[in-house]
């Protein structure tokens, strides 16, 4: 099932303005946004970064206009209220799943990024009938990873980042390794977390690690790292291509934590000539 695209700006130079869902899954309300695009290509399932609203998937709904792509507010994060209770990964997961369901997709591209990259593993090897290919960016194995600067780490920790902006344009070098220069434009673009929901995302992944079910993921799997990431090394990167059966790295030169909006021009024609791979097979075996 595919859910059915309403007339869009797809090939056109207009503003690609995301459709705004707001379903319930298991009591729990979520924001959630969708660009569609023509329907010609598999469908791409965004998770966000720790803290992170769903408008910082907006580069890749814009570019990639071939295929419906669909993030969403975890809850406590951006305009999703708080959740009741704690998660772990393999719950979240489920309610992903269902959300695909409520939505009326079934197979999808999945694209993860840091916090969000733990999840799409976990989501791929829980759900992986649901999940063509896989793009982890920015991300690690969980807490058996390569740490980061800690300074940088540090500041991660704490949701004052997103509360105070002062505080994120002043670290923001530090903290994700890119450039001082975009600081402002992104900082703009946040939207604070619930207390509850920034400490219920970081109690999900305590003690997790996707290192035991990593050789059992048979997704393609592209994974980008950025080489200048004070929060995930680039090892990290080597570590699960190094897992992961079917497994790409590509490095982000000079790219920081946040590569995939600093460097998008660069970043989004990598992820999309991957997934198009997939594509061009499909299209052949049904030649």
């Amino acid at each position: 099932m595919m859910a059915l695209a309403a007339p869009n700006t797809a090939g056109t130079d207009m503003p690609h303005v995301p459709i705004m869902r707001y379903p319930e899954i298991a009591g729990q309300k979520l924001r959630v946004a969708i660009w569609e695009g023509d329907g010609t290509h598999r469908p791409l399932l965004f998770f966000n970064g720790i803290g992170a609203n769903l408008e910082l998937a907006a580069p890749l709904g814009e570019a990639l206009r071939d295929r419906d792509v669909i993030a969403f507010d975890m809850p406590g994060i951006g305009k999703s209220p708080p959740p009741r209770f704690p998660y772990r990964p393999w719950q979240a997961a489920r309610m992903v799943r269902r959300l695909l369901d409520e939505l009326s997709y079934d197979k999808v591209d999945v694209l993860g990024v840091s916090w969000g990259g733990a999840l799409a593993q976990q989501f791929a090897v829980q759900y992986r009938r649901r999940v063509g290919r896989l793009v982890l960016a920015a991300t690690s194995a969980g807490t058996t990873m390569i740490p980061g600067k800690p300074q940088a780490v540090s500041k991660l920790a704490h949701p004052r980042r997103y509360l105070d902006p002062a505080y994120m344009v002043r670290n923001f070098e530090e903290l994700y390794g890119d450039a001082a220069d975009m600081a402002e434009s992104h900082a703009v673009k946040m939207l604070p977390p619930t207390m509850k929901g920034y400490l219920y995302q970081l109690l999900a992944m305590a003690g997790w690690t996707s290192l035991p079910f990593l050789p059992f993921l048979r997704q393609e799997t592209l994974i980008i790292m950025g080489d200048k990431d004070n929060i995930v090394p680039l090892a990290n990167g080597r570590i699960l291509r190094t897992m992961i059966p079917h497994a790409r790295l590509h490095v982000v030169k000079g790219g920081g934590h946040l590569f995939l909006i600093s460097r998008s021009e660069e970043v989004i024609p990598v992820i999309r000539d991957f997934l198009g791979e997939a594509d061009s097979l499909e299209s052949a075996t049904t030649e």
